[in-house]
């Protein structure tokens, strides 16, 4: 019999309905109620207790089963020998179910647990006799106590006396109706003492249980109908958390709870979780769309697995395949299908597009019905005027012209005369000639009714205060000059140039007089005046901090002064500086010829000559000190030079000439150069040796040529008293025309810090405007002029001839044909 009976297991282990429900079984006691056939539990863990250490004499966890259902095996269960067997499995089952991990057992135990099987198997009752056949599963644990599984209940707190926590009474609580029908008192005293045993490891763990479902991979709403969620490692149930709280209760934990907002529910054992920072971090992270590893690099450097180096050995050695070099018959069986629809007509070839254009009449709909008809705002198109008298072939003696009027009508302009045609008589239509506007006329009709914008324009009263653009008060621009503080007297002779060292203490002008002054900003006393032989055309100071150095442009020369002032190491290292060259030995041909001065100048303050051969007009220094940028009185593209001081190499950098070179300038940022010829500014890049932009000022004579800090804006100076800014970045032509003066600009500067820029003018006046650029390229330059300053006297009819400003004060130097420089604070 126990053959037979070790036979039917082997085949319900094979059979796959056997399986199903062996998988589906839960951790009940042997002893419980049997399932009904095809209805199944949730799969729970194949071992009770897997993590928990196995003695010598403690039996192995087995997968409870569920007991024999048929009649046939209530027989085989209730024979002799086969049911002591059933009975010894059982109860071991049982106890390991039960217990979880219970202490090892004496030899005195083991031998005695055979002998009372009747203590863990109560022959279970049959569908028919101890349990309702129309009960489901989750009725059956509802009257086997499992109802209040979330509350603490009569049994939980009479059987957790043992245990350290509520979830330990609940598994040793764990019983069916059938359990409570075929027990004894007694029987139930002794379960209730070998659970106790089992509680007593319980003890020993800490405060607080780690619930954790060991269901695996299972959807979680099979367990819908159950009062429990799943497993834990000891293989008792977690049983789901009673929530009888409605959206008031909620509502109140929610306003009451500061943690409610970190709050979530573990859907595996039901019960709710509070967040911790990491994890919450962890969360926003993700919700942004980052690594949730915060210390993660997404932009570490990629490794090349493969040099862009050739190689002489390949990748792969693989053999050429064998569809490579033989003919596709997948190919051949495409084609022959194509050719056979050739054949048959079913492909056919592309009609060729007719070439001959389709006209229309573009107003073959024009009527009140029409979609442009209903439009509110449609004009129609123009009716051409009837023909008159005086088109006609013999029109009467009035509408004849005599010999004055078709004089007068000659020497009109076309668009002022009345007649585009001038009346003539004829014996007969035959004798009238071919019109010859004929064509010409049509044509403009056609253009008149395909270009015209044809829309009725709305006239709106708008008083013409409000064109006038609201600019700002000119005392919420501050600061900028507005009176005059110093004058600088000592040249004989009109001021021509201006210029301010880079730390703003010293100013050197330069006069017809002949000579170089160098004058102390603050007090107006001249430190130091060197004759030079010839009027000043322009003097300019090194713009470099380290660098104490002034050119001036004295008719073909330049000359390059060190005038001793400020600091003695910057003197000294100017000195040095200049000493350090040495000569190649074969000498290129340039366009200047660099000179060193003799003792007697050097005492002067001289240091070098560069000698051109024509008149020089003008001199300015790269932001960097280095270059230097001359323009000559000449002809042909020579004009422009540039000298490298380091190296004392000129260069010419244009092939040919655009027009007579009236002013350079350095781009501040860039590098660019700016050429100003008489009727346009031009734009080189110095490095790629190109033009890059053309600008047209509309004047007719550009004087003067200045460069906003930023680079993006500059303005001219034309002698047609007109001031324009041009923004680089806009368009080439100009952003503003400013006509403030009556006379022609001589000079315009921009301020190096503030948003002020300068000009002066033959009418005596120097006018100073707020420009402010912003950074917005949305929002255009705001300009607006708020001070005129007026001192120096009109000479020879001749004003201000230069301006320049200070590099980080608000104030404006200005020189006059009167003989002064003139400080406005």
């Amino acid at each position: 019999m126990a053959a037979a009976i070790l036979r039917r297991a082997r085949s319900r282990r094979h059979h796959p309905s056997a399986s199903r429900r062996r998988a589906h079984a839960g951790p009940a006691l042997v002893s419980g109620p049997r399932l009904r056939p095809g209805h199944h539990e949730p799969a729970q863990p194949r071992f009770s207790a897997p993590h928990q250490p196995r003695g010598a004499g403690q039996p192995r966890p087995l997968t409870p089963r569920t007991p024999p259902s048929g009649p046939g095996d209530q027989v085989a269960a209730g024979s002799g020998g086969a049911g002591w067997l059933g009975s010894m499995v059982g109860s071991r089952c049982a106890a390991a179910a039960a217990a979880g991990t219970r202490p090892r057992k004496r030899p005195q135990e083991e031998e005695m647990e055979p002998k009372e099987p009747s203590l863990l198997w109560a022959p279970a009752p049959s569908l028919g006799h101890g349990s309702d056949p129309g009960l489901s599963d989750s009725e059956e644990s509802v009257f086997s106590g499992l109802e209040d599984s979330g509350s603490d209940s009569s049994e939980d707190s009479a059987e957790g006396q043992d245990g350290p926590s509520s979830g330990d009474g609940h598994g040793r609580t764990e019983k069916t109706a059938g359990q409570q029908a075929g027990t004894t008192p007694s029987e139930r005293t002794e379960v209730s003492r070998a659970q106790g045993e089992g509680g007593e490891d319980a003890e020993d763990s800490s405060d607080e249980e780690d619930v954790r479902n060991t269901v695996g991979n299972v959807p979680l709403q099979w367990y819908d109908d159950f009062p429990h969620v799943g497993y834990d490692l000891d293989g008792r149930r977690i049983y789901k958390p009673v929530r009888t709280r409605d959206e008031l209760d909620q509502f109140l934990d929610k306003m009451d709870d500061p943690d409610y907002w970190r709050t979530v529910q573990d859907l595996t054992t039901g019960h709710d979780l509070r967040l911790t920072d990491e994890q919450v971090a962890l969360v926003r992270r993700l919700q942004r769309g980052q690594f949730g590893d915060g210390s993660f690099d997404p932009y570490e450097p990629a490794v090349d697995f493969f040099s862009g180096d050739l190689m002489i050995h390949p990748v792969t050695n693989r053999p050429a395949d064998k569809r490579s070099f033989i003919p596709s018959l997948v190919e051949k069986e495409k084609v022959s299908r194509m050719v056979h629809a050739i054949k048959m007509g079913w492909i056919r070839p592309r009609r060729p597009r007719d070439p001959t254009p389709s006209f229309y009449d573009l107003w073959a709909q024009e009527d009140p019905g029409a979609v442009l008809g209903r439009h509110k705002m449609h004009v129609p198109a123009p009716k051409l005027a009837l023909p008159g008298h005086a088109e006609s072939y013999n029109p009467p003696p009035e509408y004849l012209p005599s010999a004055a009027e078709r004089q007068a009508w000659e020497q009109q302009e076309p668009g002022e005369r009345k007649l585009n045609f001038l009346p003539r008589k004829f014996s007969s239509l035959r004798a009238v000639p071919a019109y010859s506007r004929f064509i010409h006329e049509r044509f403009e009709r056609c253009l008149d009714l395909y270009l015209c914008p044809r829309q009725r324009k709305m006239r709106v009263n708008v008083d013409p205060e409000d064109l006038i653009p609201k600019l700002p008060r000119p005392r919420d621009l501050q600061p900028f000059p507005t009176c005059q503080a110093l004058v600088y007297r000592g040249h004989s002779d009109l001021v021509r140039c201006l210029s301010i060292s880079p730390g703003g203490q010293w100013l050197a002008s330069g006069s017809d007089d002949g000579s170089v002054r160098f004058w102390e900003v603050a007090t107006a006393r001249c430190m130091r005046a060197v004759p030079v032989g010839g009027a000043v055309k322009s003097v300019a100071w090194n713009p470099h901090p380290t660098i104490c150095l002034v050119a001036a442009a004295v008719e073909d020369t330049v000359l390059l002064l060190n005038p001793a002032l400020g600091d003695r190491l910057v003197v000294g290292s100017t000195d040095q500086l200049l000493g350090t060259f040495t000569p190649p030995e074969e000498a290129a041909l340039q366009p200047a010829r660099w000179l060193e001065a003799s003792e007697e100048e050097r005492l002067a303050g001289l240091r070098l000559r560069i000698c051109h051969g024509k008149p020089v007009t003008q001199v300015t220094w790269h932001a960097r000190g280095d270059y230097m940028a001359v323009v000559l009185a000449t002809q042909g593209h020579t004009q422009v030079l540039i000298h490298q001081l380091s190296h004392r190499r000129s260069q010419s950098p244009f092939r040919r000439s655009h027009g007579q070179v009236q002013r350079v300038a350095f781009h501040p940022v860039r590098p660019f150069l700016l050429v100003a010829s008489q009727r346009s500014i031009r734009l080189y890049h110095l490095l790629r040796q190109e033009l890059t932009k053309k600008l047209m000022p509309n004047c007719k004579w550009v004087s003067s040529l200045a460069v906003h800090p930023a680079g993006d804006n500059l303005i001219c100076g034309s002698y047609d008293s007109k001031l324009v800014w041009f923004d680089l970045d806009l368009s080439t032509k100009p952003y503003r025309v400013l006509r403030h003066h009556r006379k022609a600009l001589r000079a315009v500067a921009f301020h190096p810090q503030y948003p002020l820029f300068a000009s002066g003018s033959d009418d005596g006046s120097v006018i100073i405007c707020h420009g402010m650029v912003y950074n917005d390229l949305l929002q255009n330059p705001l300009l607006v002029p708020v001070k005129v300053l007026r001192g120096h006297t009109l000479t020879r009819d001749l004003g201000v001839l230069d301006v320049a400003f200070h590099p980080t004060q608000p104030w404006v130097f200005s020189s006059g044909a009167d003989g002064t420089v003139r400080l406005f604070t």
